[in-house]
């Protein structure tokens, strides 16, 4: 379901339960007794993601991640090792209105006071998509020619041909 994989949990558990208003709370009630740990270890790091990382901040690019994840986000940071890789992490639990809403990549934008024409937000689904232009940035789509966008890419040391 492809609402559930872009969106926050909250609003996946709004949009799946939220016609009876009974079981949405007692769904998200059980949530709370759910270790997202458990389930960390079923995903894979992109390949050449961490080259391209490295790659970036070797040319003193910032590189940002703006998730509609959220308490997992930190799990995920610390099984693939990607807190050298980033800048900074906004999850949807930083931002008041979560993707596709532009707080987030407001956020970095003021964080490190870029200009919008700088920015290349790369994402795989149209709630990034939506995101981008929402937030005037450019936007690359990542393994997904489905959604449109500025640059389509299959493999993330691609990105480095667009912006280099």
């Amino acid at each position: 379901m492809k609402y559930v994989h872009s969106h926050t949990v909250y609003e996946s558990i709004h949009f799946v339960f939220g016609h009876d208003d009974g079981l949405e709370k007692k769904v998200l009630e059980l949530l709370k007794e759910v270790d997202l740990r458990n389930y960390i270890g079923y995903l894979q790091m992109e390949p050449n993601l961490i080259e391209t990382l490295d790659r970036l901040k070797k040319i003193g690019l910032i590189r940002a991640i703006s998730t509609n994840r959220t308490t997992s986000m930190k799990h995920v940071m610390e099984r693939f090792n990607l807190s050298p890789h980033f800048d900074m992490v906004v999850t949807a639990l930083d931002v008041k209105h979560p993707k596709p809403h532009p707080e987030s990549i407001e956020k970095i934008i003021q964080a490190f006071n870029l200009d919008r024409k700088e920015i290349v937000f790369v994402g795989d689904s149209e709630v990034d998509q939506k995101t981008a232009e929402s937030s005037h940035v450019k936007f690359v789509a990542y393994k997904n020619r489905e959604i449109p966008g500025d640059a389509h890419i299959e493999d993330h040391l691609s990105l480095l041909d667009l912006i280099l």
